[in-house]
């Protein structure tokens, strides 16, 4: 409990801009503020805040603490937001495991939770709520995206992941889309630094292509170690592998790594143009996908609490749905299973003027849903 009360609580009130809302709204994130996962939080947090900004509206309060990536503290969190802080709307989660803590009980207390990264397939099948939207994708996603990418020349692949939910997601929608021979299929410890002992078996393994999904700290410290070893066997990965977060901290290792996203800073739409320089502007910094999503999770929550009370769900349930905003991403709409239908494109590391980055290279996927939303009976 002493880490709950020392994490960071973030009050906004804001100027009103003329959208009318139906009352006032209180939403709840919680996030990682601390630790190897810190940058991944810390985006989603700043892509959230500058949205719920944009829309410039008194009534609106976010009340933001520190999971510190354990799942029991996100437990106590959320308890404490839904009965004492008394929110209407909870978000912000970054990990899967923490999210399959927290979304089952916020939603069974009538809170809404809308995720701003955290997609694992339990939740997007038979096990999908009324209650609960995805804002990001569903965690097979990207991997599915980059299985449909390697078919295109690597005939036996290497793939590693974190052991929980959402690396198991990660390996599983690759191998739904990858028609060659596995050469190994590795999970590791969640937030593990030292990959001395894989990058041996990926030596060894006869793998003309590596797969890895492993975000924050633990994909800084793989790609560095890599890049260190003189293994010259190709990496790719999802986004979040090497998004804007992680990107400076790896440095030149990740120059040529090849992933899959949603969004690059080079997508040329209005909305994008917009988001990147409001958040350059704000922050000082290039955006990750983790502030993307998090920015279009805050847009939705605004869009639907102009049009209903969050206290009427189906009304309020049924404004999210409609996904009335402009997102960075392009076009926007959700599933039957309040999961996105998006398109996904091919991005590979560059370096310009000195920043690294992330450049588009082709669309992999056109309006791409996911695996489970047939089970989903909403």
């Amino acid at each position: 409990m002493k880490k709950m009360l020392a994490a960071a609580t973030l009050a906004l009130s804001m100027s009103t801009t003329g959208m009318a809302f139906a009352e006032p709204l209180k939403i709840g994130m919680i996030t990682t503020l601390s630790g190897g996962g810190a940058g991944l939080g810390i985006d989603t947090r700043d892509g959230f805040m500058l949205a719920i900004k944009n829309a410039g509206n008194k009534d609106i309060t976010v009340v933001t603490e520190d999971d510190a990536q354990k799942p029991e503290l996100a437990v106590q969190i959320a308890d404490k937001m839904i009965q004492s802080d008394k929110v209407d709307i909870l978000t912000g989660i970054v990990w899967s495991n923490l999210l399959m803590a927290v979304a089952p009980s916020a939603v069974a207390q009538g809170k809404f939770y809308v995720s701003t990264n955290a997609a694992p397939a339990a939740l997007a099948g038979a096990n999908c709520n009324k209650l609960y939207f995805n804002a990001a994708y569903q965690n097979d996603n990207l991997h599915e995206a980059m299985g449909e990418y390697a078919n295109k020349g690597y005939k036996k692949m290497f793939i590693l992941a974190p052991n929980y939910p959402a690396g198991k997601d990660s390996l599983t929608g690759f191998k739904r889309y990858y028609k060659g021979q596995l050469a190994a299929e590795v999970y590791t410890q969640v937030g593990q630094t030292d990959y001395a002992a894989e990058i041996a078996q990926m030596r060894a393994s006869g793998a003309d292509g590596i797969f890895v999904f492993l975000p924050g700290g633990m994909g800084i410290a793989f790609m560095k170690q890599f890049a260190q070893s003189g293994v010259k066997i190709p990496v790719m990965g999802p986004g979040f592998s090497f998004s804007q977060d992680v990107l400076p901290a790896i440095g030149d290792a990740a120059v040529g790594a090849k992933a899959s996203g949603q969004w690059a800073p080079d997508f040329d739409n209005a909305a994008s143009k917009k988001f990147l320089a409001d958040f350059q502007k704000e922050y000082n910094r290039l955006p990750s996908i983790y502030a993307v999503q998090a920015y279009d999770a805050a847009q939705l929550i605004v869009a639907a609490a102009s049009k209903a009370s969050v206290k009427n769900a189906d009304a309020f349930g049924a404004e999210l749905k409609k996904a009335d905003i402009q997102s960075p991403r392009g076009k926007f709409k959700f599933n039957t299973n309040q999961h996105p239908i998006q398109d996904i494109y091919l991005t590979e590391v560059v370096k310009q003027n000195g920043v690294i980055t992330n450049k588009t290279v082709e669309k992999i996927f056109a309006d791409h849903g996911d695996a489970y939303a047939k089970d989903c009976k909403i």
